[in-house]
């Protein structure tokens, strides 16, 4: 079948329904419109593949993998995940076994994988990638709440403010944390964003900032419909997303907990404030 005269999205769909295996588990990890055309999809695919090697290996390999104190979670199943491909004639037990076994046991989804064991291998790198998104949404809060912290830090010791002033400043009134906290939902965000993408009282965002040639092309956010990071790490969609939620829209994606936290802030906002007491005069 010819099809270099084909539209770019007929070869990218068609190319796609080529691949098998460990090729088709790489596919479907790109990110949502990353790939723009059949040249860039070429060009992500050989520089994924082009110096890959398979040195066959027995499946015990697995269990030497460890996740690095500094590394994220995605990248450790990526890693894993290319050492999978080396083994010969492995068995999905095991492969899972060996996933959990290189995770710190305070991790997350080593609990998960513990209370809830999956059936197949399909289903394990499924939960994995669920985690994973978690993961990075948690490091990129960090880092962003670090980027707000440092300036007013810098300010405060520019001022000559002492240690307890230097800590009062680091929060803002009301004794609420610097750092944001989100609600939790039920499927990742960049999903929430593909469902409501058309209601009304969804607000657009203001273009991004800089150079777009200087942008990451590789990360791509759904909501600023351009590229620099990805939309489940997007803070300003994050922060619209929660005013949504205290607008009462997007209610069906909360996970249970957060229904509960919710409404016991709502039951604490409309409590009427109780009367001082003098005692008699």
């Amino acid at each position: 079948m010819i099809l270099h005269k084909t539209e770019d999205a007929l070869m990218c769909k068609v190319f796609a329904m080529t691949l098998l295996g460990i090729a088709q588990d790489w596919f479907h990890t790109l990110p949502s419109r990353s790939i723009s055309n059949f040249k860039e999809l070429a060009h992500v695919f050989t520089k994924e593949y082009t110096s890959y090697r398979t040195i066959k290996k027995n499946p015990d390999h697995l269990f030497n993998l460890r996740k690095k104190p500094n590394e994220s979670l995605r990248d450790y199943i990526k890693r894993f995940k290319a050492e999978r491909a080396k083994i010969i004639g492995f068995d999905d037990q095991v492969v899972s076994s060996a996933l959990k076994r290189g995770l710190p046991t305070e991790c997350e989804l080593y609990g998960e994988l513990t209370i809830s064991p999956c059936q197949t291998l399909v289903e394990v790198f499924a939960t994995a990638e669920r985690y994973a998104l978690w993961d990075n949404d948690r490091i990129a809060a960090k880092k962003a709440a670090k980027q707000v912290d440092q300036p007013a830090e810098q300010a405060s010791q520019r001022n000559g403010n002492n240690k307890g002033e230097g800590k009062r400043r680091s929060q803002p009134e009301g004794g609420t944390p610097a750092t944001e906290s989100y609600t939790r939902f039920t499927i990742p965000i960049h999903q929430i964003l593909a469902q409501v993408r058309d209601m009304p009282w969804l607000k657009k965002p203001s273009p991004l900032k800089g150079n777009p040639a200087k942008k990451d092309t590789s990360r791509y956010c759904a909501f600023h419909e351009g590229h620099g990071h990805y939309t489940n790490v997007c803070l300003a969609w994050k922060r619209h997303l929660e005013e949504l939620v205290r607008d009462g829209h997007c209610t069906k994606f909360i996970a249970m907990g957060s229904i509960q936290q919710i409404k016991d802030c709502d039951a604490a906002a409309n409590e009427p404030q109780r009367k001082k007491s003098y005692g008699s005069t």
